[in-house]
């Protein structure tokens, strides 16, 4: 076995072990898998043969073959299906790994297998699963980047998705949360006539009283529409007894939580029994709670925030969601990602200075007493290592509540303006971490104090030395867009240390509009000028959007998940495309798109692109009578040169390539005047035409360039042989030493920046000036335009070759 086999070994045994999945290398001690490889040579001689790694987990039996080489992951036949040829099964990775499963599948009582082809390293690589049953029928599914759900807790959830694809036990309890929401939320308003703010109240309220049944001081059964003592009196009664079993203390923080239940014995309709229902509605909706939520809440051993999911349904029927406030709920699974990304223990202190509903901590104290059996630390716990601030007294009383069902003894929570604590006096609780989602797009010029970078700030002040910290915020915060804001990046810098920031799932906050990210910090501790930060693109995190449920993780989110934090942890190296470490200065954008670039050699798929769309837009003219905007064709001439993986790459950045970079001029539509010139602008069809005009006045007229879009398709890039007008969604590169051929071969690179900008991150001045590109070099590491010219003639060549002959079947 070769050196590199060996290397791509260890790496893959290292990730078995780390994902707890146990399988032996070269055999097994299995006694019928090891009979059955006896007979599994790739050659086909009927001889012995042994995969990289074997074994079983619970049912499934588990193949692995890899490869060093990422180019012989897999090899297809010209049916598009893998290849069974006896060389392929042996050269390539995949067609490996189907040979021993199907072989082990046939030949042993396992009929669930699933086999993995790899190929690669820590870095660069592809995993990708087959699933075979007993017929050897097989199904690719989608590359993982670890073993995470294939171990004894995951892989049986993963074959219900992947396989059988259909719901887990988890995906129906999220959608039965969002049915029993919908259905509460229509008895809330048909039979309560309840403003939207007050629905997750009376809720809140009415689980507080079952739990108060528990010590047999209320019951359900009471609650008989009684006009002296009314059901809302008791319910009323039942949570104020609650309160002080619960030891919510002091007596004004009880007070003002039960000034925000009186709405449950003050409305009078709630307290009516209902002619349709034959009892108060209040009646009915305790008991709706007590079958279908309360239990789910007090005796499930889980992070969800059961309160927060109804408070999103109910608002998300309003179209509030609490928006005009800036409050945007924080999911689960992010709740969850905080605890792991900053390796929450026991012995922490967490405060979420603006703790909404309460989901963060729900997801600490989950994390935190599964850490221990010992009855005093979980007490511990619950009394004094959770901390939180709220300024909305109807969140606060939510949050109170979700602290209450879950066991937290003390609830220290308190109703405030987060901004106005002094954050010495916050120290003093000792927090060792601190989690946060601050309201969100109320900072302004005239109001710097409410930035999220503000929040950000002074909770990072409010920590103990050293302390982890973490917040979720627009990307927009990250940019320092205003004057404002770069001082406040420049004030946490100078204070504290920039761990890395996270650029999400653009769906995080379905239905918000918001695109998150995740910054960490280490409080207390000045940015050192030599460190490196860690920017990380996640958008890809294993989440969709399903219709009528919102927002779901898919089986390859724990996967996606445990990746993320292998490279958090620095357990593997990552591609740049994922990970970039740099560091940072207070003006840049902390971002991961800020500090990437594709430094990959382009592919021939790139180009063939940029050729068919240009050519396609050229005959397009042709038919519409607009040839004279081309130059006349000249004589094309096949040359032999080396494949584009043969050449040596470089990186340049766009102002050493083009020394004109201006962007075009506005001019409204309105304004346009009909004519024969282009107007370029940010599409991502017609090479960027959008009109014809005539306007020669006060526009910006160009010509034998390039455009890279700023705006709309952002990072979209054509040549333009003709004069054309360019607006001002679009910037200009030109070099006069540059043929068609170099241009079109450049926008092939250039095209690469949409991966980097979005709608909410566009393209500006001083972000193109520090964009880069690779090309191909010579002997003197100069660019290889004769090279790259007579790249693009062949690639033409070729092309109109391919036309020609469809032309040819034409009969005129």
């Amino acid at each position: 076995m070769a050196k590199k086999e060996v290397k791509t070994d260890y790496w893959v045994k290292s990730l078995l072990d780390e994902a707890s999945v146990s399988l032996e290398p070269q055999g097994s001690s299995i006694v019928e898998i090891n009979e059955a490889l006896k007979t599994a040579s790739k050659k086909g001689t009927g001889r012995v043969g042994f995969p990289e790694f074997v074994g079983v987990v619970k049912d499934f039996l588990i193949v692995i073959e890899d490869k060093a080489d990422l180019s012989k992951h897999l090899k297809l036949d010209e049916s598009g299906l893998l290849s069974t040829n006896t060389k392929d099964i042996g050269a390539y990775a995949l067609n490996g790994a189907l040979f021993y499963g199907q072989h082990l599948a046939a030949n042993t009582t396992y009929k669930k297998v699933i086999a993995f082809g790899i190929s690669g390293d820590e870095k660069k690589h592809r995993i990708t699963p087959i699933y075979i049953d007993e017929t050897e029928y097989y199904r690719e599914l989608p590359d993982v980047e670890s073993f995470i759900t294939f171990n004894e807790d995951n892989i049986d959830e993963y074959y219900i998705r992947e396989v059988l694809k259909e719901e887990t036990d988890e995906d129906k309890e999220v959608s039965e949360i969002l049915k029993d929401a919908a259905e509460l939320h229509e008895d809330l308003r048909n039979y309560g006539s309840l403003k939207d703010i007050d629905k997750p109240l009376v809720v809140s309220g009415i689980l507080l009283a079952l739990r108060e049944a528990e010590f047999r001081n209320f019951s359900i059964d009471e609650l008989t529409g009684d006009s002296i003592k009314t059901d809302g009196d008791k319910i009323y009664d039942a949570i104020s007894s609650n309160l002080i079993r619960a030891n919510v203390s002091p007596e004004v923080k009880k007070d003002k939580i039960l000034s925000q239940f009186a709405i449950i014995k003050n409305t009078q309709v709630l307290n009516e029994v209902n002619d349709r229902l034959g009892k108060t509605p209040l009646k009915h909706y305790a008991e709706f709670l007590n079958d279908k939520i309360y239990r789910n809440i007090r005796f499930v051993n889980s992070s969800e925030d059961y309160l927060g999911r109804f408070y999103g349904e109910f608002m998300s029927y309003s179209g509030g969601d609490g928006q005009t406030l800036g409050i945007v709920l924080t999911p689960k699974h992010i709740a969850d990602l905080f605890c792991e990304l900053t390796e929450l223990s026991e012995e922490d202190v967490v405060l979420d200075p603006c703790c909404g509903t309460g989901g963060f901590l729900v997801a600490a104290l989950h994390h935190m007493l599964s850490q221990t059996s010992d009855d005093q630390k979980r007490k511990h716990i619950k009394q004094k290592s959770l901390h939180g601030l709220e300024l909305q007294p109807y969140m606060f009383t939510i949050a109170t509540t979700n602290m209450i069902l879950r066991g937290d003894g003390k609830s220290n929570l308190i109703n405030e303006n987060f901004l106005k604590q002094d954050s010495n006096k916050l120290q003093l609780k000792q927090p060792t971490v601190g989690m946060m989602n601050p309201p969100y797009s109320q900072g302004s010029k005239q109001n710097p104090e409410l930035y999220e970078l503000s929040f950000t700030e002074h909770m990072l002040d409010s920590l103990t030395e050293g302390a982890r910290a973490i917040v979720i915020v627009p990307q927009s915060s990250m940019t320092g867009k205003s004057k404002e804001e770069k001082l406040l990046k420049q004030n946490i810098l100078k204070h504290h240390t920039l761990e890395g920031v996270i650029t999400l799932n653009a769906d995080t906050f379905y239905g918000v509009g918001t695109l998150p990210c995740i910054a960490i910090f280490t409080a207390g501790e000045p940015h050192p000028k030599n460190k490196e930060a860690k920017f990380i693109n996640f958008k890809d995190d294993g989440f969709i959007v399903k219709p009528h449920i919102g927002l779901v993780e898919t089986e390859q989110g724990k996967d996606r998940k445990q990746h993320l934090l292998d490279v958090w942890f620095d357990r593997i190296e990552a591609e740049t495309k994922f990970c970039v470490s740099s560091t940072v200065e207070a003006t840049d954008e902390w971002l991961h798109g800020y500090y990437y670039f594709n430094d990959e050699p382009a592919t021939d798929s790139e180009f063939e692109k940029v050729i068919e769309d240009y050519l396609s837009f050229e005959f397009s003219m042709l038919i519409q009578g607009k040839e004279s905007l081309f130059s006349k064709s000249e004589k094309l001439t096949h040359k032999g040169i080396p494949d584009l993986l043969d050449m040596t790459w470089k990186e340049f950045f766009l102002t050493e390539l083009f020394p004109k970079i201006q962007r075009g001029k506005r001019l409204k539509k309105a304004d346009q005047i009909e004519g024969d010139m282009p107007y370029v602008s940010s599409t991502a069809m017609n090479n960027g035409v959008d009109n014809y005009v005539s306007n020669d006045n006060k526009v910006r007229i160009y010509e034998k360039c390039l455009t890279i879009a700023n705006s709309g398709s952002v990072g979209a890039s054509f040549y333009h042989d003709y004069k054309f007008v360019a607006s001002d969604h679009v910037t200009h590169l030109k070099n006069p030493e540059f043929n068609k051929y170099i241009y079109l071969f450049t926008s092939g690179l250039t095209n690469r920046l949409s991966e980097k900008y979005n709608f909410n991150r566009e393209i500006n001045d001083p972000r193109i000036s520090r964009e880069k590109v690779v090309l191909p070099v010579n002997s003197d590491e100069n660019p290889d335009y004769e090279y790259m010219e007579q790249y693009i003639k062949n690639l033409m060549i070729a092309k109109y070759k391919k036309y020609k002959t469809l032309f040819n079947t034409v009969n005129v």
